[in-house]
């Protein structure tokens, strides 16, 4: 009978906990000037000052909390250019070249990161290792076999195999791209900003940047009202927190998916899995802290603020974790937020094509070890004036189909339904209702508000009214946070914004109780 060890109690990412002295670096006090300005601590942001650092210029580093504590921390970590069946639906909808494009924009990626690890003899537990989209669905077999077409066609090295290494997972076919890798993402990016600080680079850590006064040059402004004069500004805050007219909030949504970190009985194979179908489930190994083995095993998609009781997508993975892997314990447990674009391919370049000085990268389809990193090979190669063969496959700015169009459009109208539905919900629950260490949507003198109470009894309440739009947000159990469902705004119990494209906390409700 399959075991159910118990879930951890509050979510925290493998990768954090088992990084010991990533160094701190001082909050930005004053005005300063320098020549590029970049925004964000994540692999993104961290590569780019690194390569703009190393090409000579003066690199000014900008993170609103700790560096590598967002997306970056909570990622599965695979390295590869196999982002679930992409080639054969890129070559119907951008054609041939763009799709070749793409796949050598991500292997560059992982080409990249390959070199960097040996250059600087960096220990991150890096692997190469053979990745696998798999099917046991009869209804995906020809879509399978459409991708392996699309890998022959565009010469990806890959083949077709009916079974996997990892005979636990139920599979009937499965496209395999090989030599991709994995590796501790934290223990690979310590490194290369220490190679940044070396160089000359500057860090501001809990320094939020709030907008971008544009004249000739321009400025960067914090949340505390220091200005950052620079030539050029690269935005990686994952959500943009500067829109520059670009109107990312309606041209991306944001999802939420899941990870359990488990210690197995059954011996690993090696590879990287990943289902074509939903739900998705994506299995990868890693060296524990002990020595010792995890399996990462991650799924359970949704749009960010709606779906089931958030919780309850961790239990659903514990019970396939149980079913195929006999799980001794299960260490950890975390999610990860996600911005999908509309034609799924990122935005990276130039935030418009009237704004030559502010370049941005975001929209990663859950992909951000590989599309991160050549994110930062492609802005470096925009700001040095060289020429790059992925400008315009990823320019922000790029025309979008008529598929791409519509998709914006269903985006928008779930936007307008989560709004509406929002207002015209009825609330029976009082705060004093909840019990220790729950949460939930409350009435407070007759208006819809959130509440939360913590293990030892405090109370916290905010108004539920996202302060990106306003539509109203709803208490994930899973992550104790207020997520908004229409544009993916996150924020704590307490009402801070922990993830955009929201810039101002909620309001809090002094309450009693």
């Amino acid at each position: 009978m399959a075991t159910h060890p118990s879930l951890p109690t509050y979510p925290e990412p493998y990768w954090a906990q088992s990084q010991e002295g990533l160094p701190s670096y001082p909050k930005l006090e004053e005005d300063i000037d320098t020549e590029i300005a970049v925004v964000g601590g994540g692999i993104t942001g961290i590569t780019t000052a690194y390569l703009l650092a190393m090409a000579g210029m003066r690199v000014t580093l900008l993170e609103a909390g700790k560096l590598l504590s967002g997306t970056t921390s909570h990622t599965t970590a695979k390295i590869t250019a196999q982002h679930d069946l992409i080639y054969d639906e890129l070559i119907k909808q951008e054609g041939y070249e763009k799709a070749g494009l793409y796949y050598t924009a991500n292997r560059d990626a992982l080409q990249f990161i390959r070199h960097t690890i040996q250059v600087h003899g960096i220990e991150c537990g890096f692997s190469s290792e053979d990745a696998y989209v798999y099917t046991n669905s009869d209804a995906y077999m020809q879509k399978l076999q459409a991708e392996m077409a699309a890998y022959e066609k565009l010469g990806i090295p890959g083949s077709y195999v009916d079974r996997l290494p990892l005979v636990q997972l139920p599979a009937k076919a499965a496209v395999l791209m090989k030599e991709q890798a994995q590796f501790h993402p934290l223990q690979y990016l310590k490194v290369l900003i220490g190679k940044f600080v070396e160089a000359g680079g500057q860090i501001y850590e809990h320094t939020t940047a709030t907008d971008i006064q544009q004249a000739e040059c321009p400025t960067v402004v914090t949340s505390d009202g220091r200005k950052v004069a620079c030539n050029q500004v690269v935005i990686c805050s994952h959500f943009p927190f500067y829109d520059g007219h670009g109107f990312f909030f309606a041209r991306m949504h944001a999802e939420r998916s899941y990870v359990l970190a488990i210690k197995s009985s059954i011996p690993y194979p090696g590879g990287m899995y990943l289902s074509a179908e939903d739900p998705k489930r994506s299995i990868r190994s890693a060296a524990a802290e002990d020595g010792s083995s995890l399996l990462l095993i991650g799924g359970q998609s949704h749009k960010t603020g709606q779906g089931i009781c958030t919780i309850n997508h961790y239990e659903t993975l514990q019970q396939f974790a149980a079913d195929h892997f006999d799980p001794q314990q299960i260490a950890y447990r975390w999610s990860a937020q996600d911005l999908v674009t509309g034609d799924k391919l990122p935005y990276i370049g130039r935030i418009t094509e009237n704004t030559p000085n502010i370049y941005i990268a975001t929209g990663y389809k859950k992909w951000g070890m590989t599309t991160g990193t050549a994110a930062a090979l492609l802005i470096r190669d925009l700001i040095q004036e060289k020429q790059s063969p992925y400008a315009e496959l990823f320019a922000p700015s790029r025309s979008l189909s008529l598929k791409t169009l519509k998709n914006l459009v269903v985006d928008n109208f779930d936007v307008a339904k989560h709004l509406i539905g929002g207002k015209l919900e009825m609330v029976l629950q009082k705060p004093k209702d909840l019990g220790p260490d729950e949460g939930a949507a409350v009435s407070v003198h007759g208006r819809r508000a959130g509440a939360y109470r913590d293990p030892e009894g405090k109370l916290f309440v905010v108004d539920t009214t996202c302060t990106h739009m306003g539509c109203e947000v709803e208490w994930n159990d899973g992550e104790r946070t207020w997520d908004c469902p229409c544009h993916g705004s996150r924020f704590s119990f307490t009402g801070e914004v922990l993830e955009g494209p929201a810039e101002k906390p909620l309001k809090t409700i002094p309450m009693n109780g």
